[in-house]
This record gives C-alpha cells, structure tokens and sequence, in this order.
C-alpha cells in the first residue's frame, strides 16, 4: 500500500518559513507597551496615596450623616486641598461610607492618604478627656462639653435633670451636680448626654462603694447629703488638712439643730461668687440655698466636689467646735471655736484685718 503523507501549505514553511517569527516579535512589543502603560497610570495614580504625609496631628470630625463632601471639606480645612483629594481618592476605591462615620478620629502627622482614609473609614475614634473641676453651675458645666462635644447644652441640661435618669444613683435635679466628682473622663465626641451621665454615674457609684456608704450612715448622712456639705466645705477652704474638721463642724451644727450659716450658701443664693465680705444685706436674701434664713441643708450641692474632699469629710475626727472664721492672716485656715463669745473674739480680729485692706 502507498504510504498517506501529510498535505504540506508550502506557503505557510517552504515558501515563507519566516513569517511566524517577524509576527511574534510585534506581539511582544504591544504587550510590553501596554504592561508599561499600565504600570505608568498605576504610579501615577496610586503612589501619592501611599506617600503623602499628614503635616499635622489633626482631629478630623465627621457629623451626623456625613457626605464624602463634609468629610473632604473637613480635610482640606486642617491638611489642604491637595492632602484632601489624595484621602478622598482612596475613600473611593474602598467605597467608604461617612454617612455612618459620625466621630472624631486622629490623623497622626506623617501619615499618608490611604491610610487617613482607612482611619476614617475603619477605625476607631480618638477619645475626648473632659474635665471636670469646682464647676458651682450646672448650666456652666453645660456650656463647657457642648464646646468638646457634639451635643447642645440645652441637650445635656434636659438628660441631667431627668429625674428617671438620676434615680439610678440615688440623686433627684437639685441634686444632680453631685454626679459629677472633679476628675477628667474620656468620652467620645459623638457621645450623647446620656452617655456622659453613665461615664461619670460609673465613678460616682464606683467612689459610692459599701465602705463609704457605711462611712456616711454612721455619720447619719446619705451619699447625697455628704456630697452637699463637701460642696461647702470646698467654697470655705482650699486647705486639704482643714476639709476634715470644716466638714465636721457642719454635721455637728446640723446634728444640734442649728442652721449651718455657712457665707459660701448666700454667695450662691445671691448668685455672685465674687463677693469677699457676706453683708446683712446679702443675709437676707430669700432663696433654699440661703443657710442663714434655712434649716439643714440647701436642696443640693453648690459645686462640684472631690474624692479627696469626701474621704476627709468620711474619715473627719470627732470634735466639739460649732464656729468657724477666718483667719486674720489671710493664709485661708480658720480659727474654730466651741462657744460664740470666742467666735465674736474671732470674727472681730477678721474683720478688722478686712478693714484695714479697705475690703468692703
């Protein structure tokens, strides 16, 4: 039998057997071209968003129901235009959503687009320290976080004096300010007021343990009740090793049935914290707060107070004095005393040392 070959294209080898070998060639060339082209728009495009730098630590804050917008304003505001549309490009490529962002979040000097808009898209916020210290208003307290945080001080003054709010720690709205023991908090900017009542409810009740609470009892006082007369002890004096005995002497005018005459209670009453010498005419003003004209204490405390204040007033030593005045040498101790006519010796050195400074 013949043997069946293989019918041959001449064309394609014998006639032309360099034809496969000048097409490749090109073949390579256009796609090294484009790999290149590639790798050119990738450089170009992706590397400022990983070289870049931040000139600043910068608090970058997105509001409630945040646009891209916002958020590139807000950038462009602390880091430039330029920073801001690097940040932005990368927020775009991951698909960030700001609309659910509401916070503030720190963007760290050197720190390059891609990673400011993964902060700002993933992570997490940068806490906000507030603190609070001898604030005698509540409405002024107010007035401080609405300036660190994002709600209105009339927001906040509604949550503080939620009755349902400070029942949970013993408290109703006179007596709210005592929820807020000098300290500094960290809170989030996007926190609610409600959500700062339960940062510092969390140390009120901390400090409220059972050991001071008992502490309270044996002095026949209630933590709120304690919180009022550190309040005062507070306004009176600035001397730490005093508080104690200061403290005292008003439980012990208290347990007489005495009024507590304490002059810090008349400058709140009158509502000038200014006054340095208590007048006759100050003494009379009508109001609960005013302890000359009222019985026991004033419906809630005149300022914020301390730990340290509440644990000299707890563990404050026994003793006999009723009266208390300044001294004449002006170094804010007291002179104490049991009965009045050693109280009048007191007073009358005081005030002269007052008249002797032209203080009226």
């Amino acid at each position: 039998m013949d043997d069946i070959k293989p019918d041959i294209n001449p064309a394609s080898s014998a006639e032309n057997p360099s034809a496969d070998v000048k097409k490749r060639p090109w073949g390579k060339i256009c796609l090294l071209s484009a790999a290149a082209l590639i790798c050119v728009f990738a450089l170009f495009f992706f590397l400022p968003l990983f070289t870049g730098e931040a000139r600043a630590d910068t608090i970058i804050r997105i509001p409630r129901d945040a646009t891209s917008r916002n958020v590139a304003d807000s950038v462009a505001k602390y880091l430039g235009e330029d920073y801001a549309s690097k940040v932005m490009r990368a927020a775009s490529l991951r698909g960030a959503d700001f609309s659910k962002r509401h916070g503030a979040y720190l963007i760290p000097e050197g720190t390059s687009p891609a990673k400011a808009a993964n902060q700002l898209a993933k992570g997490a916020q940068q806490p906000v320290t507030i603190t609070i210290n001898g604030f005698r208003v509540l409405g002024n307290l107010a007035s401080r976080l609405e300036r660190r945080i994002d709600f209105t001080a009339e927001e906040f003054m509604t949550a503080a004096s939620d009755e349902n709010i400070l029942k949970e720690y013993g408290l109703d709205s006179d007596q709210a300010l005592s929820l807020f023991i000098d300290d500094s908090y960290d809170v989030y900017w996007s926190s609610t007021p409600e959500d700062v009542i339960r940062k510092v409810g969390a140390h009120y009740k901390n400090v409220w343990n059972e050991e001071r609470v008992r502490k309270a009892a044996d002095l026949g006082l209630t933590p709120a009740e304690v919180m009022t007369i550190c309040s005062i002890v507070d306004e009176e004096t600035n001397k730490l090793d005093e508080k104690g005995s200061v403290g005292r002497l008003y439980i012990n005018r208290l347990n007489r049935g005495m009024k507590l005459q304490a002059d810090p209670t008349v400058r709140y009453a009158v509502g000038d914290f200014t006054i340095k010498r208590v007048t006759g005419a100050h003494l009379k003003t009508e109001s609960p707060y005013n302890t000359y004209l009222v019985s026991g204490l004033p419906p809630g405390p005149i300022r914020t107070t301390s730990v340290a204040t509440i644990d000299a007033v707890l563990n404050s030593e026994p003793h006999d004095f009723l009266y208390m005045c300044a001294k004449e040498d002006f170094s804010g101790y007291h002179n104490f005393a049991q009965d009045y006519s050693t109280h009048l010796e007191n007073a009358r050195r005081y005030q002269k040392a007052l008249d002797e400074l032209g203080i009226k």
